[in-house]
């Protein structure tokens, strides 16, 4: 039987695993923590686990790899030059691996991180049949360098370029690439194009192999912009090996609970839609809707050390909150509320406009428009007129806003907006949301926006 590709997407992160099988034995490439998904398409498809591969120890993500190889006794294979805590099949530089009757040969291309490999997927012909490149070669794009620290991202940079070339200069042109990272994932250095790619796709698009060497790690450099904070925490949970998660069935906590905890602190998070959150919400709660970026824009602005309560009006969105919580390391939240948000405590609306109601209230002394996008986002197009002051930055930088203004919130899709409203009703200030995606803007003629004006240079995650 010819070898089968599977993918895992992951989109809420933008990140996509592999399931790589002969019809027999399977290799799993970068899974996610929650691992029933693989199992499922294993049980369905008859397959034998054979191995489970890691391209590198994820910055972005808690992996499920280690469980998954324990729990069916198969090979958990990770770079050599990876100090991990437990114990696993090194893989060196060209290295190949059986399993079944396929193999996979390992190619050391740092540059995401220093110790990243790639792995070629060769079939029992040993012809070469992909590439999984992880976080080395995406679509049309790279791997960010930075994530290990801003001193170390020039030299990663290079390491990325040489990585890259060596790819293109190894393999045939219709060879695929089967990149971990790229689909929207905070990962990717630059924009990534379109949903799959050959090498012959990447020689032609790929800066990496456009650009001479200096040029290619300067303007890498150049667009770097902010990185999800929670990305800290998963490098070391992966270096020690995650365990096993938990997904049933969170403590259920009275309204006088909640209360309780969210006046000692933590964060009481609203996961409904904000369509419904915006007309009634207990007050001082904050809202990431599950059916976005959950875990991305959570995980980047919650405290890890605090307590988390989840509240809906549907128990099937307290379980998707918890399944994106676990793939950032956030394995049990204190406890959840599942029903009418009123009977909590005080409830507290949130008026919503479009961006046509924008250039009158503009011309209003006693509105303030503030976009909470980031900065690359802003370089790109903006509101003449509006402030800035990206999300992850808002609960810090609040007190540099008036108290005695309306504040008119925007961002992207109006998902973070929708978020910040929260930050800003817990310090007291009047919000309001501008409920409509940032393509509005540019449909209202009389709003003037501005581009190329911001202090960092553009880069290109596109998660809104």
């Amino acid at each position: 039987m010819a070898l089968t590709i599977i993918e895992v997407n992951t989109p809420t992160l933008g990140d996509r695993g592999y399931i790589a099988h002969d019809g027999k034995i399977a290799l799993v490439v970068d899974p996610q923590r929650d691992i029933d998904r693989i199992e499922k398409i294993l049980e369905a498809e008859g397959l034998i686990l054979g191995a489970v591969v890691e391209t590198h120890m994820h910055n972005d993500y808690v992996s499920g790899g280690l469980v998954l190889a324990q729990k069916y006794d198969a090979q958990y294979i990770t770079s050599s030059e990876d100090s991990v805590a437990f114990e696993r099949t090194s893989a060196k530089d060209l290295q190949e691996f059986n399993i079944g009757s396929f193999a996979i040969r390992a190619l050391k291309t740092p540059g995401h991180t220093f110790t990243h490999l790639a792995y070629i997927l060769l079939d029992e012909q040993s012809k070469t049949k992909g590439i999984f490149t992880g976080g080395s070669m995406l679509h049309g794009s790279t791997g960010r360098p930075d994530l290990l620290g801003n001193d170390k991202a020039p030299i990663l940079a290079g390491l990325q370029y040489d990585s890259a070339h060596r790819i293109a200069e190894m393999l045939e042109d219709h060879v695929a690439i089967f990149p971990t990272h790229g689909f929207g994932s905070f990962c990717a250095a630059t924009p990534t194009s379109g949903d799959s790619s050959v090498i012959a796709d990447e020689k032609q698009n790929n800066p990496a192999l456009l650009l001479n060497r200096e040029r290619f790690i300067t303007q890498t450099l150049a667009g770097l912009d902010a990185y999800p904070a929670y990305y800290k925490h998963m490098s070391p949970a992966n270096y020690a090996g995650a365990g096993p998660i938990d997904l049933s069935e969170l403590k259920l906590l009275s309204g006088e609970e909640i209360l309780k905890k969210m006046s000692a602190g933590g964060w009481v998070i609203d996961t409904r839609n904000r369509n419904i959150w915006a007309p009634g919400h207990l007050k001082n709660s904050i809202n990431f809707g599950v059916e976005g970026s959950f875990a991305i824009y959570l995980g980047w602005l919650f405290p890890y050390q605090k307590e988390l309560v989840l509240i809906s009006d549907s128990a099937t969105e307290i379980l998707s909150a918890q399944r994106e919580l676990v793939r950032i390391g956030i394995d049990r939240p204190s406890g959840a509320y599942v029903g009418d948000i009123s009977k909590i405590g005080e409830t507290v609306s949130t008026r919503r406009v479009n961006f046509a109601d924008v250039p009158d209230a503009l011309k209003d002394e006693s509105i303030l428009v503030l976009d909470v996008r980031r900065n690359n986002e802003r370089t790109a197009s903006h509101i003449a007129g509006s402030i800035h002051i990206p999300l992850h930055e808002l609960e810090e930088r609040s007190n540099e806003l008036p108290s005695d203004k309306e504040i008119w919130v925007h961002c992207g899709g109006a998902y973070r907006a929708s978020a910040a409203i929260g930050i800003l009703e817990r310090v007291q200030l009047n919000a309001v949301l501008i409920n409509e995606a940032y393509e509005g803007a540019l449909q209202v003629s009389s709003l003037n926006l501005v581009s190329g004006q911001s202090d960092v240079p553009p880069v290109a995650p596109e998660i809104t």
